[in-house]
């Protein structure tokens, strides 16, 4: 069962720019992972600082993996350093897709 993260966190506008190198290492990392089908982020055009996250795992242990992941410990310092705040990420577990 595919399992989705959706969600966002907040920087402060006047942070984004420092932290957008260490988005796309991210990016980087967590696409080359086993179990990865999709890992993004993007800005809110209407709301500065709003990132909305939208990640597509192939199960549970591949985002477990993730979370164990040596790049998450650097992701996390860069978080902290920017600003990052106001996390809110959920899973879905999705039992099968269709095209619209």
């Amino acid at each position: 069962m595919t399992l989705l993260i959706a969600g966002t966190v907040r920087v402060p506008p006047e942070n984004l720019a420092a932290l957008k190198p260490h988005m796309l290492a991210m990016l980087a990392a967590s696409r080359a992972e086993d179990g990865c089908l999709t890992y993004s982020y993007g800005e809110d055009v209407a709301e500065p600082g709003l990132i909305r996250v939208f990640e597509a795992w192939r199960d549970q242990a591949a985002i477990e993996a993730h979370f164990k992941a040596a790049h998450m410990a650097t992701w996390r310092a860069a978080c902290a350093e920017h600003g990052v705040s106001d996390r809110k990420l959920f899973a879905y577990e999705v039992a099968s897709e269709r095209p619209l």
